[in-house]
């Protein structure tokens, strides 16, 4: 069967209006997610309570370093419980190469990244 010239105006049509149509949908998805993240990261800062570090020691064990107030608390935190491993000072604690929420900048993981693949 031999398509038309009006037959491919309109199919091009048709993908031009699932285009934009597409391209609203994830623009209205990116601006939810922003002002969902943006509500929960003010959200989570706001209280005494914040988690300055975490080690994974096995498959659902951790190892966190919570700063509750001014007082710093070492804990095991397993599937089913959360336990008390001690207290520490803020002496006691190194904060080399972290920002203020335990989180490396990016240049810092850009820089292990190529001391990784130099290694190779």
């Amino acid at each position: 069967m031999l398509l038309t010239q009006g037959s491919g105006v309109e199919s091009f049509v048709q993908f031009m209006t699932v285009l934009v149509l597409f391209c609203v949908v994830l623009g209205i998805t990116w601006a939810t997610t922003r002002y969902v993240a943006g509500f929960q990261k003010l959200r989570q800062t706001s209280g005494n309570i914040s988690v300055l570090e975490t080690c994974r020691v096995a498959p659902n064990k951790y190892v966190q370093i919570i700063k509750l107030g001014k007082t710093y608390v070492a804990v095991a935190i397993c599937k089913d419980t959360m336990t008390k491993l001690a207290e520490l000072s803020g002496e006691d604690l190194e904060f080399s190469g972290k920002s203020e929420d335990g989180i490396p900048s990016f240049i810092e993981v850009l820089e292990k990244a190529k001391l990784i693949k130099q290694k190779k």
